[in-house]
């Protein structure tokens, strides 16, 4: 069975094995399947561009003629050279056509295969993960440590370094997609060039408010006791493309300035200048309701919120395609929770 795992994607992309020439990419992370085809694609032909070379077939189309497959990859070019095929599977298999290649000796050619979440028993995976001239590499959402070296690698290539905090919050903000989060990196290290290090501030400024919408709403709602106004902002949020791990990062550190203020409050300092010292550049629209919240919730009950963001930051990457409902949840529970005094 050839289902590559771990390090051993990074070297088959590195150096795909030309005994292996049909590949499949799936998974949830689309932005990384798309990434991962383009790269297998480029570095089959000669000229990408070409389109004697780069052949690209739909799946749906393809499942009414799968033995077009076998013809399109059997093909010798005219005037000699490489070719790829590019696949984007649909709704409708085309394993057949896949299969019957698997049992050909495909010669200068490549076929990559796109495709979303597949279950194991999924005819597609399944063809390619039996086949010794195929390959089966599944693409699921960056963890900290992958995105902690995208960023890496993003910011040095724009001769930039992060500071250990700022590297902290964009990790959090990223993770859904990988080429949403590459773009995300581009832009920030365009917003600090002429800079040596990337800063909290830059990250603040350029991409938690990336979306154009303000998060505030929905974190003070959550934090004041109020679900009808959360399920209403959140609503809002989702409908504009806001990617919900940016609204939890943005729970996340208002959660901490809370539980700091808070201790302050417990060792005796008055509300009021606790507010001025730890949300200084607070509006005065947000100060009462943000007061409020400093009041009703004791350092006890911000540190249980504390740790249940952090679980639901884990949990929206482990289940992508559940993260909106899962970050809901949770800032619902958090507002529920909150209405308590």
């Amino acid at each position: 069975m050839v289902a590559l795992r771990g390090k051993d994607i990074d070297a088959f992309l590195a150096r795909p094995d030309a005994a292996r020439p049909i590949v499949l990419l799936y998974g949830p992370d689309a932005g990384l399947v798309r990434e991962r085809a383009d790269a297998l694609s480029a570095s089959a032909v000669d000229d990408p561009s070409d389109p004697f070379s780069m052949v690209r077939l739909d799946g749906d189309e393809l499942s009414s003629e799968p033995s077009r497959l076998v013809d399109e990859a059997m093909t010798v070019p005219l005037f000699g050279g490489r070719r790829a095929i590019r696949i984007r599977a649909g709704s409708r298999s085309f394993a057949s056509g896949v299969e019957t290649l698997t049992q050909m000796a495909v010669k200068d050619c490549r076929i990559v295969i796109e495709a979303g979440e597949l279950r194991p028993d999924a005819p597609l995976r399944k063809t390619c993960e039996r086949a010794k001239t195929a390959v089966a590499i599944a693409c699921y959402p960056d963890g900290e440590r992958d995105l902690a070296r995208l960023i890496d690698d993003e910011l040095r290539a724009s001769k930039l370094t992060i500071a250990p905090d700022a590297k902290s919050t964009l990790t959090a903000l990223l993770g859904g997609d990988r080429q949403a989060s590459r773009n995300e990196i581009r832009k920030l290290a365009l917003y600090a060039h002429g800079k040596r290090e990337v800063t909290l501030e830059d990250i603040e400024a350029i991409v938690t408010d990336a979306s154009g919408l303000a998060l505030d709403p929905i974190v003070d709602g959550a934090f004041a006791g109020q679900p009808a106004d959360v399920e209403v902002a959140f609503r809002k949020a989702m409908a504009s493309g806001v990617y919900p791990g940016m609204i939890i990062a943005s729970a996340q550190r208002h959660a901490a300035l809370l539980h700091k203020a808070r201790l302050s409050v417990e060792e005796g300092s008055p509300v009021s200048t606790v507010m001025e010292s730890a949300f200084p550049r607070l509006h005065f629209s947000r100060k009462g309701i943000v007061e409020n919240a400093l009041r009703n919730l004791n350092s006890e009950r911000l540190l249980q919120i504390i740790t249940q963001l952090a679980a639901t930051a884990f949990d929206m990457r482990k289940q992508t395609a559940l993260a909106p409902t899962i970050a809901q949840r949770a800032l619902l529970a958090i507002a529920a929770n909150a209405r308590r005094r």
